[in-house]
């Protein structure tokens, strides 16, 4: 069975997004990300995917979430009706991270074992928010924390937390 973990960037308002995009540029997140990704499968919705700017992540397995799933095959990303199917098709993987947006979160909040979340600590205009969690539920495993410097220019913190 693979771990499975949400994997985020979170603003103190727990804004995610707006207009399809990051509300924020934080170089040190990207790389964060990208250092904990690589070499496992990401499981995100069809807009997630669509605001990737040049498509499928590389070094990582890429399943999409889709309720219109394309004609054929792709060679560079998979497609799953279903958040037990994207799961299913991870069933070699040791490590598959749910990497949003919204409705995905929310969808599988309840399911994951452990969560990667950046916090960004400034509040942010948004039209995507982080679901609402109970941290009643999580054990808070790491916590570092970061001043805005030249290339960031928020103060944010690397969270790792495991469900209790």
């Amino acid at each position: 069975m693979s771990k499975i973990s949400i994997i985020a960037a979170v603003a103190d308002n727990y804004a995610i997004g707006k207009s399809n995009n990051l509300p924020w540029h934080l170089p040190a997140d990207l790389m964060h990300f990208r250092q904990l990704t690589t070499g496992h499968a990401v499981v995100m919705g069809k807009r997630t995917f669509e605001s990737l700017a040049n498509g499928p992540l590389p070094n990582r397995k890429n399943i999409v979430l889709t309720s219109i799933m394309s004609e054929g095959v792709n060679e560079h990303y998979f497609e799953a009706d279903s958040l037990e199917d994207a799961i299913y098709l991870c069933e070699h993987e040791d490590h598959v991270f749910i990497m949003g947006g919204a409705t995905v979160y929310k969808q599988c909040v309840d399911k994951v074992d452990s969560m990667y979340i950046t916090w960004i600590h400034h509040d942010f205009l948004a039209d995507t928010y982080f679901p609402e969690i109970n941290f009643d539920e999580w054990n808070e495993v790491s916590m570092e924390n970061h001043e805005s410097d030249q290339k960031n220019p928020y103060p944010y913190s690397f969270a790792y937390y495991e469900r209790k």
